[in-house]
């Protein structure tokens, strides 16, 4: 598998690969979802669950869930891939994870990125304490939460109002994978699948996973794809007989579009290259793994802003008067603390009540549609589609504006100045004429 990679990137042929793969993967009817009682409850117009292999809701009156089951049966593996709930099929979503069982959720998008909702929240957060779907009499309580660097797992319980009956749920949130993007390295990634494992998610004695970003192909289909092409490495002893495109189409047979760019085809293939070196014996890496994916450190939205930057030379390297002497402090300096700081460790757990905008664009197909969600006003989809950057530079903030080079130099007149007083001294010129003539 290395040779075959390092084959392919030294052609650069990713992208020729993944076409491939595409014209490949199977067309396979989708005539629920397209039903005129279904459209709405789509995020996406062209992401379907295919006829054979979608969720079907059996307590309420609605069955339908854009949702697919994907089998790997020689892995005893089972996954449900979703799209990110709208806020009409919260209560779905939760009807779903009760009726198949599912011990654990995997979320691996942000409810907002790049100033667009990309997925309800589904979920309450500690100020809220819980939340109550009244059109599937499910109620959701908040228990706790681990915030890492670079994923949150919580611990909600699912009630059904009808039985009174609860269980546990684990929610784990990677909250750094860029839409249409990769994570920041095989090693957190591999990280962060280890932890989904341990918890015993994934096991066959328990219902299946539940794994969503927006679409619930292209993130999702990389996870997915990755956790199996392992589970067969390891299973078979032999990872040379693992074919990562083969799984692939296997696996586009349960849901079209999974893995939608040649980038995370590419990641998929480094991070299975990545895991394969545990299962061949190498115990040391999954430590490895943790140190490098740098969980400890506090994340995104707890990291103290950048130093402000050194004030620019004036210009011709002319030094411009000053108002005030350099000895006098006129604006005193203010405390900056940041959430994640020593002095206050308590802040650490605190949840974040409105998410950040993320670095990148959604899961999307080219040029598909997306259904908005009627409580936001975020831009439209295909306004979105070509905002494929991984990062975008920090605005310095108002702190850090630099002085306006043609701004006056203290101690001269402006124009405007000099014409009111030019003006003021013929007026008064014109009147004692005046005066001194008739008078």
């Amino acid at each position: 598998m290395e040779a075959e990679f390092r084959e392919i990137d030294e052609n650069g042929s990713w992208s020729a690969i993944y076409q491939d793969i595409r014209q490949q993967s199977c067309e396979l009817p989708c005539k629920v979802a397209k039903s005129p009682e279904n459209k709405t409850r789509n995020r996406y117009r062209d992401v379907s669950p295919f006829d054979h292999s979608r969720i079907c809701l059996q307590l309420g009156g609605n069955d339908y869930i854009n949702a697919s089951l994907i089998t790997v049966e020689e892995a005893q593996r089972n996954y449900i891939l979703t799209q990110g709930p709208l806020p009409s099929t919260c209560g779905h979503f939760w009807e779903m994870v009760w009726e198949q069982r599912t011990h654990g959720v995997v979320m691996l998008n942000r409810v907002i990125e790049k100033g667009s909702v990309k997925c309800a929240q589904y979920w309450p957060h500690r100020e809220e304490k819980d939340a109550v779907f009244e059109d599937t009499h499910f109620k959701l309580t908040f228990v706790s939460e681990d915030i890492k660097s670079y994923y949150t797992v919580r611990q909600l319980e699912l009630e059904n109002l009808s039985t009174q009956e609860t269980r546990e749920i684990l929610h784990f949130h990677y909250t750094t994978w860029p839409d249409f993007g990769v994570p920041e390295s095989p090693a957190s990634f591999l990280n962060f699948l280890i932890k989904v494992r341990e918890s015993g998610c994934l096991n066959s004695d328990q219902g299946p996973v539940v794994v969503h970003c927006s679409a619930g192909i292209g993130r999702s289909g990389t996870f997915c794809l990755v956790d199996t092409c392992l589970l067969l490495m390891s299973m078979r002893k032999d990872p040379s007989s693992v074919g990562i495109r083969d799984v692939l189409l296997e696996m586009r047979r349960y849901r079209m579009g999974l893995i939608q760019t040649a980038d995370q085809l590419r990641f998929s293939y480094l991070a299975v290259i990545e895991g394969a070196k545990y299962i061949k014996g190498d115990t040391s890496l999954q430590e490895s793994w943790k140190e490098l994916s740098n969980e400890e450190d506090d994340p995104p939205e707890f990291t103290p802003p950048p130093p402000l930057p050194p004030p620019r030379d004036p210009p011709n390297g002319r030094v411009e008067p000053s108002f005030f002497p350099d000895s006098d402090e006129i604006i005193p300096q203010m405390e900056v603390r940041s959430l994640g700081s020593s002095q206050e460790p308590n802040l650490r757990k605190r949840p974040i009540a409105v998410p950040q905008p993320p670095s990148d664009s959604d899961d999307q197909l080219d040029g598909h549609l997306e259904i908005q969600d009627r409580t936001s006003k975020a831009p439209t989809k295909s306004q979105q589609q070509h905002e494929n950057e991984e990062h975008e530079s920090p605005e310095l903030p108002e702190a850090a504006e630099q002085p306006k080079e043609n701004s006056p130099v203290p101690g001269t007149w402006s124009p405007l100045l000099a014409n009111v007083c030019l003006g003021t001294a013929l007026a008064l010129s014109a009147y004692v004429c005046y005066r001194a003539y008739f008078h």
